[in-house]
């Protein structure tokens, strides 16, 4: 611990935190809502994806789904409707199972105590302590990338979040700031901190609270805490799609291939490690799906995805069919209404390419 930090700075620290919280905190449409359901719509929303494209769909959503039973009793596919464009489907899925878990067995309240929280689908750790802390004021430090940035930088701490003797220590640092009185603020005010101020690169450090505080600003280098997690080389894959017409209507089919978005619509499509398999893999998935034979010639289109760490090159190619669909896999839709559909963010792309 740098000598020029010691213990009893911790209740200084507090008081720098929160006063400018708040004077500086943005106004977020989750802020000014209390009720449990509500904070743990927005915290599902906002994992691995940014505050600013969270925003429109949060208000959307609460606005169909106003309560929690309206969202149990919701039917999956209006759920994913709303989803659709916010990537991370499987969010979605388990936000609308725990929902129904909550009103067959708590009374349709999001449970108050840690271990009922942990037990619902797609609530970790991390949601479980920002919800009881924000909505019922229980005193849980909550821990993510912007929060390890701001304590690492703040007392100087090595290494990143994917080592466990980094994460402890980072705890530990918390446990002792946490304001018990007002846990629900002091975990914004951090969250907010790196988000605005504390930035992974060029941090803002003349606007922070907590710069006389700060060992790693003391360092004159705060970017070198923490120290950046080893990324892990890309994967390029080729994806070959096609744009099946019949008459006026557009072939869709739940799934894009490999076990991915399989509870949403996509054009059909294949993965390969050539151009040349991924066509190839496609036709055998069109020979199962359309009774009659099914010619592609040359993409009318290419462009480039991402997925996860998957970097994917996708060929599109145009067709037209008369026969059905044998599988019950398929449906045909005007391509206009893919926008209110369930489809993928790849789907609409594809879509926006043929424009």
């Amino acid at each position: 611990m740098p000598k020029a930090i010691s213990r009893n700075s911790d209740q200084r620290v507090r008081r720098a935190l929160l006063g400018w919280f708040r004077r500086c905190a943005r106004f977020l449409p989750w802020r000014k809502r209390r009720s449990a359901y509500a904070i743990w719509v927005s915290e599902i929303m906002l994992q691995q994806t940014q505050v600013a494209t969270v925003i429109p769909y949060y208000r959307r959503f609460l606005k169909a789904f106003p309560t929690l039973p309206a969202l149990a009793q919701a039917p999956l596919e209006r759920v994913l409707e709303l989803w659709s464009g916010l990537g991370y489907y499987r969010r979605a899925r388990h936000l609308h199972q725990a929902a129904q878990v909550i009103v067959e067995r708590l009374a349709g309240h999001f449970p108050r105590t840690y271990g009922e929280a942990r037990s619902l689908p797609g609530v970790g750790d991390y949601t479980a302590r920002a919800v009881l802390s924000l909505a019922y004021r229980q005193p849980f430090a909550v821990l993510d990338g912007n929060v390890a940035r701001v304590v690492a930088r703040y007392r100087a701490l090595h290494g990143n979040l994917h080592q466990s003797q980094f994460r402890r220590a980072v705890e530990q640092e918390l446990d002792c700031l946490l304001s018990r009185r007002r846990p629900g603020d002091f975990n914004q005010a951090l969250m907010e901190l790196g988000q605005t101020v504390c930035l992974p690169r060029a941090p803002r450090c003349p606007l922070c609270p907590l710069r006389r505080f700060c060992a790693g600003y003391a360092t004159g280098n705060p970017e070198s805490f923490p120290q950046p997690r080893p990324r892990r080389a890309s994967e390029l894959r080729y994806l070959a799609a096609v744009v099946l017409r019949r008459g006026h209507k557009t072939l869709l089919v739940r799934g894009l291939d490999e076990g991915l978005m399989s509870d949403l619509w996509n054009f059909p499509a294949a993965f390969g490690a050539t151009p040349n398999d991924a066509r190839l893999r496609l036709l055998e998935k069109l020979r199962v799906l359309i009774p009659s034979e099914v010619r592609l010639g040359e993409p009318a289109g290419d462009l480039t995805h991402g997925i996860t760490f998957r970097k994917i090159r996708v060929l599109v190619y145009l067709a037209r069919t008369g026969g059905r669909v044998a599988a019950q896999t398929g449906r045909w839709v005007h391509l206009p209404n893919l926008k209110t559909a369930a489809v993928s963010r790849l789907t609409q792309k594809i879509a926006a390419s043929l424009r």
